[in-house]
């Protein structure tokens, strides 16, 4: 700019402000007298001065109950940061709840449970508002580490004071029975109680009740109340952590697992996708199988692999809505006499996202899929995969010793290892079996992976124990199988989750996370699964909003990546546990299948 046409305007803008004319052009005095634009000026010095403000750190932890996506009460965790001297809320989480309760328990002991859960969310409440929001205050939330540190010191320290309750409960309730035994002792009946002695120690019949051909339940893990706290509060702080430092959850928890080195690429888990439900409760004659799972092939983009599953849904529905096309409609002959069709099956949509399904025997659950696969042009096998959670737990009858497969129908652990083993020749679309095996029947475990292993994996659900004790001491105290599900719930830390898929990786075991039966509508799961690379992840079925909100999430974390070309292709890698002494054998890798 000349030095005149600088003059005119500063004397322009003089007399602008003294009142005395309005130029023309007010921009051009603007922009003559600073060289950005106001707004970019502003923004400027406000990045400027950013850099000399005091790093986030907690204000406030707020808990409070909520409901999860079936209306049962749980924890809700919110993050208040100080954030350049103002108080922000910066995130919230909300738990999901497992239950141990098999869905076949007696009414009241359903009843006690729930009771149970009400207790211990408003313990969870009290510790966020009260003792971890003290405890917490001033931590930088990207500290993951310290602040679970902090979190699993502070349940240690309520695990300490239960057991010290429990033991004065204990010797005060045997002083009490001392005292009530020399009370009624009395010199004129001394003779009172060696009868009952001696009657008591007749032990031939007990002898022969001890023999028992199978290992015991192994009793269920307490819970302590208040345990959500633990779990909610730290996954609040990775998702404040993930805000802080403007990057997805997924990204944080990648970083944090590698020590804040940014992979260049990431693997999506592959969707387990719930499509039936096989309650253990129904009236049909099939206990065995609990869900029923579709895994689309890793060749195909997530966006195309849950388009198939719906289509494949969609058939499943209608074969259902169709007398004409049911399994066994047509109506048999006994004696000679047509007999009726049976009755429509039932179906509703159960807490798991699906069609909830009776059937007879696993052929005509098997043969439905494939006749619903092939109406639409799609091979099991090839286009799309199984996966069956047995959920074995709950088909023991411990009077016989031996599982309840169908209605009357019984076997024993090894029966069941043979059983299977047809079962994966006749079907080899099937290529994960969920809690095929209790958990107490170790050597079974190892007899079905030396067996099956290079064909699917063996997968350990309920047939692992808690998270908190899977990382003791560096080892994974569970039978042999192939991997592992995960869930997030009660004092699992981020930690927690970071530290045992390490181990996992480390011994040739994949990681699955899962949701809990009673699922919440916080997203964090996915980004979990994502950012710890795990192989699967099992979120339920395609129809509840809180379980479809996941499957919209892992959608949403695809396109991101595949736009910033940071997305690798998964494999699925089975384990030839038999030669699992050669670590240099190539494992054995599924067929291409065809593309859409």
């Amino acid at each position: 700019m000349e030095a005149g046409e600088r003059r005119r305007l500063r004397r322009e803008a003089a007399e602008y402000y003294r009142g005395q004319r309005v130029p023309e052009r007010m921009e051009d005095v603007l922009n003559a007298l600073f060289p950005l634009p106001p707004a970019d000026l502003y923004g400027e010095l406000a990045n400027y001065f950013s850099k000399f403000s005091k790093a986030p750190v907690i204000c406030k932890l707020v808990g409070r109950k909520v409901l999860d996506g079936v209306g049962q009460p749980t924890l809700e965790v919110e993050i208040y940061c100080t954030v350049k001297n103002y108080e922000k809320r910066i995130c919230s989480t909300v738990m999901a709840t497992h239950s141990q309760i098999p869905e076949n328990a007696l009414p009241e002991t359903i009843e006690a449970d729930a009771k149970e859960r009400n207790y211990s969310v408003h313990t969870a409440v009290q510790w966020v508002n009260e003792a971890l929001n003290t405890m917490l205050r001033d931590l930088d939330p990207t500290d993951q580490c310290q602040a679970d540190k902090m979190l699993g010191e502070y349940f240690a320290n309520k695990i300490e004071e239960k057991k010290k309750i429990e033991k004065e409960e204990e010797e005060k309730k045997k002083a009490e029975e001392e005292a009530a035994k020399a009370t009624h002792a009395s010199p004129s009946c001394p003779s009172a109680s060696p009868p009952k002695q001696k009657k008591g120690g007749k032990t031939g019949k007990k002898v022969s009740a001890e023999v028992n051909p199978i290992p015991p339940a192994e009793p269920a893990e307490p819970v302590l109340r208040g345990s959500l706290a633990i779990g909610g509060t730290s996954l609040a702080i990775a998702k404040a952590g993930a805000t802080i430092s403007r990057v997805p959850l997924y990204l944080h928890t990648a970083l944090l697992k590698h020590n804040q080195e940014s992979p260049k690429e990431m693997t999506l888990p592959l969707p387990m996708v719930t499509v039936l439900n096989c309650e253990k409760k129904l009236p049909t004659k099939l206990k065995l199988v609990k869900e029923v799972m579709l895994i689309p092939p890793v060749e195909l983009s997530l966006q195309q692999g849950i388009e198939r599953v719906l289509d494949i849904q969609k058939e499943i529905t209608r074969l259902f809505e169709s007398p004409a096309k049911r399994l066994g409609s047509q109506g048999d002959t006994r004696k000679g006499k047509p007999q009726k069709a049976p009755p429509p099956p039932l179906k509703r949509i159960s807490h798991l996202g699906c069609l909830t399904i009776g059937y007879d025997n696993l052929e005509q659950l098997l043969l439905q899929l494939q006749t619903a696969c092939n109406n639409i042009g799609l091979e099991l096998g090839i286009d799309m995969y199984l996966a069956i959670n047995f959920a074995a737990h709950e088909l023991m009858d411990y009077g016989k010793g031996k599982y309840e497969i169908l209605t009357g129908t019984f076997k024993t652990p090894d029966e069941m290892v043979a059983m299977y083993v047809e079962m994966i020749d006749n079907f080899p679309f099937i290529i994960a079996l969920i809690d095929p095996l209790r958990k107490e029947d170790r050597d079974q475990w190892s007899s079905i992976c030396c067996a099956l292993g290079s064909k699917c994996y063996l997968i350990a659900e309920d047939a692992a124990t808690q998270i908190s004790k899977l990382t003791t001491d560096q080892n994974i105290n569970i039978a042999m199988c192939s991997g592992v599900v995960l869930k997030y719930t009660n004092q699992t830390k981020v930690s927690d989750l970071i530290e045992l898929t390490g181990v996992l990786h480390g011994q040739r075991r994949v990681t699955i996370l899962g949701s809990p039966d009673r699922e919440s509508s916080d997203e964090s799961l996915v980004d979990l699964a994502v950012g710890l690379g795990a192989r699967f992840l099992k979120l339920g079925g395609l129809s509840r909003g809180e379980r479809v909100a996941k499957y919209n999430r892992l959608l949403a974390i695809e396109e991101e990546l595949a736009a910033n070309g940071a997305l690798r292709e998964a494999k699925l890698e089975f384990v030839d546990f038999a030669e699992d002494s050669q670590p240099e054998q190539l494992p054995d890798v599924l067929p291409a299948p065809e593309q859409d």
